[in-house]
């Protein structure tokens, strides 16, 4: 299982970004994959998680309406479309799956999933 995000660096206030998470040796469509960020000094929080049986989709309640979260099985990649980003949303963002838990157990608990890929750096600043 190997998962690869991408797509992170500097944009402004207000500004939008597209996150990649590239993934091998399993099907995104099979399982459910979280996007995880963590800032300097803070803990992992879970920001949004798409289900692995049907398109259902989670939001943190600090992106909801500003991200999307959504799924190319032919490319077998997730994507993370952020808009309206904002500084506080300037953190390492992680893709994540887990071989048992799902979207459903809560944003609490993207943060424990057993996979994780390399992370990819985001930074909000004027």
């Amino acid at each position: 299982v190997q998962l690869q995000a991408s797509g992170g660096g500097l944009v402004q206030p207000g500004g939008s970004l597209v996150l990649s998470c590239a993934a091998s040796g399993f099907t995104v469509g099979q399982h459910s994959i979280a996007w995880v960020r963590q800032a300097p000094g803070r803990e992992r929080e879970g920001v949004s998680c798409i289900s692995g049986l049907d398109d259902t989709t989670y939001y943190a309640d600090s992106v909801k309406g500003r991200f999307t979260i959504s799924r190319d099985n032919t490319k077998n990649t997730i994507y993370l479309q952020m808009i309206g980003v904002k500084p506080e949303d300037t953190a390492v963002y992680y893709c994540a799956t887990d071989r048992g838990k799902t979207c459903s157990y809560g944003d609490s608990a993207w943060p424990n999933f057993d996979f994780w890929g390399q992370g990819t750096q985001v930074t909000v600043s004027s």
